[in-house]
């Protein structure tokens, strides 16, 4: 009887625990052929030695890669590692190894999507299935109490109504055991030089260290603060690059957070992290709803006339030097780890909307360029809600610009 094979293609799941695709493939297969590209449309490093935003995220990406592969070595087998794009080289391993099907997590931005629409295409021709899952998000899409064409635009809605109607399910297990397609050369990484060691070690491993050491005993996360000292100083558990690549599962975060609650009640903290989560989820969710349509709702997309004088402010801002204290160090920070806190970018957004009057837009690429932990979704998502400007007043959680404006200005005195 001829075995069943699954080519299993890594994108931003590069976990073992709580990863449906994987366990479902093991399960439904007599061995697995596991993937990951560097797609060259997205890393094209060689010409553009000398940026240092490209080096973190791709040091960070990289060791993540990395220790995917360590974790599937420790079972018996490896991760297959490929420069180049999916569409080129899904189909011919595909006829290699005699693929049965192709188990992928779908994403939500359109690059990606597109990609995943090639590669659909092109195996349909071999008339083998591209099967998707979603694992990205806090909430699966099934458990929802609405489709996703009835998902509400308002944030507040949304958080309402699924902390009350659905559940959040439990995180599946790492496997223990796995067959392995046998292959000849399992590749190796592309070569990036001149990262930084500023940047937080990537990988699954590192990411569930750091998340225990964020609830060890002793942790900033119990401290209690006032709310006009949490208004300054917002807490920042620095996950996010691991949620991004798909290192640490929300999932994973949400139940230890749960946990913490159990033992020591709720905090302030703890319902920071769970907002952040439920952020994610909802922008994630209106990507798929509306597509790049969402950001149009939002906030309507000017062009501004790129004079001399505004090229000169956009640097300015880009390179820590606008003059404001405060939005300096934030823009030095990204600049130099590729990271930055939620409140941070929501200070140097408002700056750079609001007083120096640019287009948010340009704000939005620039982050997309330098965050260790881009995701397309959020990125432009909280750009967008920050240049709407809070207009919905049905949410009390729209982006408030008095308030940033005014710490803004405290944290100048304060300085």
């Amino acid at each position: 009887m001829e075995s069943r094979k699954i080519l299993v293609w890594f994108r931003n799941d590069l976990r073992l625990h709580d990863n449906e695709m994987l366990v479902e493939a093991i399960s439904k297969s007599d061995s697995i052929l596991p993937v990951y590209f560097f797609d060259p449309r997205h890393f094209e490093y060689e010409a553009d030695e000398d940026t240092k935003e490209r080096h973190n995220r791709f040091q960070f990406l990289a060791e993540s890669v990395i220790a995917l592969r360590e974790s599937l070595k420790k079972l018996g087998g490896n991760l297959l590692i490929i420069s180049g794009t999916p569409e080129d080289h899904i189909p011919a391993l595909a006829e290699q190894y005699e693929i049965a099907e192709v188990y992928h997590h779908r994403e939500v931005a359109t690059e990606e999507t597109t990609v995943s629409s090639n590669v659909e295409d092109l195996l349909w021709k071999l008339r083998i299935n591209l099967k998707h899952f979603i694992g990205h998000t806090l909430y699966n899409k099934e458990d929802l109490p609405f489709p996703i064409k009835d998902i509400p635009d308002v944030f507040s809605q949304f958080k309402k109504k699924t902390e009350r109607d659905a559940i959040v399910k439990d995180c599946f297990p790492a496997p223990e055991q796995i067959n392995f397609v046998e292959a000849e050369q399992w590749g190796e990484l592309p070569v990036c030089s001149g990262a930084f060691s500023s940047v937080p070690m990537g990988g699954e491993e590192e990411g569930i260290k750091h998340l225990q050491e964020l609830f060890a005993a002793g942790s900033e996360i119990y401290n209690r603060s006032s709310k006009a000292h949490a208004a300054q100083h917002s807490f920042s558990s620095k996950l996010s690059p691991w949620l991004a690549v798909g290192s640490l599962s929300p999932r994973k975060v949400y139940w230890a957070v749960k946990e913490a609650e159990q033992k020591f009640g709720s905090n302030s903290h703890f319902t920071q992290l769970i907002l952040g989560l439920l952020w994610r989820d909802f922008f994630r969710f209106m990507f798929k709803k509306h597509s790049v349509n969402y950001f149009r709702d939002i906030v309507e997309f000017t062009e501004v006339p790129k004079t001399e004088e505004y090229l000169l402010d956009l640097q300015h801002w880009k390179d820590g030097k606008t003059g404001n204290p405060i939005v300096d160090q934030h823009m030095t920070e990204l600049n130099n780890t590729g990271f930055v806190t939620h409140a941070g970018r929501l200070l140097v957004a408002t700056y750079l909307i609001y007083i120096l009057k640019l287009n948010w837009v340009d704000g939005a690429e620039y982050f997309e360029q330098k965050l260790i932990d881009y995701s397309p979704a959020s990125n432009w998502g909280n750009w967008a809600y920050v240049a709407g400007g809070g207009k919905d007043p049905r949410s009390k959680n729209a982006f408030d610009l008095d308030k940033q404006i005014k710490i803004l200005d405290i944290e100048v005195q304060n300085l």
